[in-house]
């Protein structure tokens, strides 16, 4: 009868194992150190292992997703935060906006009302206007 050699068997594939996963470790940290992309594909590359392996391996696909995040650019606001607009300056820039929008409405129909008059004015100076002129018509005061 044959002796069972199973342990050899089991042995070479736990080293074959462990020696794969150091690969990946050792490519995962290769690829941060340089600052290279990194994503399931450049770290299996790197190791010379399937994607497919790195996902089946829990500790070192959560390693490669918390580098991938940490070396995600974060979006920078275009303005320097010392630079920004309070609250305070926002309302005060809107309280002298409105201001001017009010100052320009009220110019601009003061200055309806006296060309109304201007018109009126040349319409009673003229007694009849030629049919072929173009009437004016103003809009409301």
């Amino acid at each position: 009868m044959r002796s069972d050699n199973s342990i050899h068997l089991v042995t070479a594939a736990r080293q074959r194992h462990e020696l794969t996963r150091a690969k990946a470790l050792a490519a995962l940290h290769e690829l941060d150190r340089t600052g290279q992309p990194i994503t399931f594909s450049t770290v299996a590359d790197a190791a010379g292992v399937s994607r497919s392996w790195l996902y089946a391996q829990t500790d070192v696909k959560d390693e490669i997703r918390r580098l991938r995040a940490r070396n995600q650019p974060r979006p920078t606001p275009t303005i320097p935060s010392r630079q920004q607009s309070s609250d305070q300056s926002l309302r005060q820039r809107l309280d002298i906006a409105l201001r001017r929008n009010r100052e320009l409405t009220d110019e601009n129909q003061r200055l309806r009302r006296q060309l109304a008059v201007v018109l009126g004015q040349n319409r009673t100076a003229t007694p009849h206007p030629p049919p072929h002129r173009n009437r004016i018509t103003i809009g409301p005061c």
